[in-house]
């Protein structure tokens, strides 16, 4: 790391050389369960729901592939992408267990670049990780990996060039970027959270909770909704935005 930072002083290499330089040899030391999303965090798919809710659930999380169980959550069957749920809609005669793919099971153990080789070699480009007593204690994809190298990589989720980093999702909900200023948030919501103590409304939803909020989880602040949809670097990187009045019970 020293020799790396000696070189970025005397301009051998470039800071985002570095960075990646960096990211590859920390990786060497990690494992799959430093990355993974651990299991109460993860979103998966009941094999005995109906379409409908499968498909709620798919267009609100964002995901293209599925960890689905039968019966209990331990009980990963397979992976189902997001595509091929579309299949039943065309034909609701097939069965949704003959759509599932495989799933790949890795233990908590496993080196992050042995792990990257398996993604490489079998295509795959999602696995379960296992504890040592066999339970299912998360999963990963290839892109939690490849981040680890590169920082953080930007796909169609997380496009930037909606105006304001604001999203129309197709339930009428809002998707809300977390580093979206305070300001834009009460000019789109017509609403007037404070925006003296914080800039963001990921720094707001935070100092209302005390803590950065997990995944799925639901924090109040004034009128609105604001549900974790996907957190990065310890930090949340989309919101599910609803009015109060329009989440379930109000």
């Amino acid at each position: 790391m020293e020799t790396l930072a000696d070189a970025e002083q005397r301009e051998l290499i470039a800071p985002e050389s570095r960075a990646m330089l960096e990211g590859v040899i920390r990786m060497a030391d990690m494992t799959a369960g430093d990355v993974m999303v651990a299991a109460p965090r993860m979103d998966l798919l009941d094999i005995a729901s109906p379409y409908d809710e499968l498909l709620a659930l798919v267009i609100d999380t964002g995901h293209s592939r599925f960890p689905v169980h039968d019966g209990a959550r331990d009980n990963i069957i397979g992976i189902l992408m997001a595509k091929d749920l579309l299949k039943l809609q065309r034909a609701p005669e097939l069965n949704l267990r003959t759509l599932l793919r495989p799933a790949v099971f890795v233990p908590e153990s496993k080196n992050l670049n042995e792990l990257l080789r398996d993604f490489r070699s079998n295509r795959n480009h999602l696995a379960m990780v296992i504890d040592e007593f066999g339970n299912t204690a998360g999963l990963l994809t290839i892109e939690d990996v490849l981040e680890e190298i590169v920082g953080e990589i930007e796909d169609e989720f997380d496009e930037a060039d909606a105006e304001n980093g604001i999203y129309t999702l197709a339930d009428g909900a809002q998707r809300v970027a977390g580093d979206t200023t305070i300001a834009t948030v009460n000019t789109a919501f017509g609403v007037a959270l404070p925006s003296d103590e914080f800039d963001t409304i990921g720094g707001l939803v935070a100092h209302e909770l005390g803590r950065v909020p997990r995944r799925a989880e639901t924090v109040m602040v004034g009128d609105l909704a604001f549900q974790v949809m996907l957190t990065r670097g310890g930090a949340v990187r989309w919101f599910r935005v609803t009015r109060a009045a329009s989440e379930p019970g109000a």
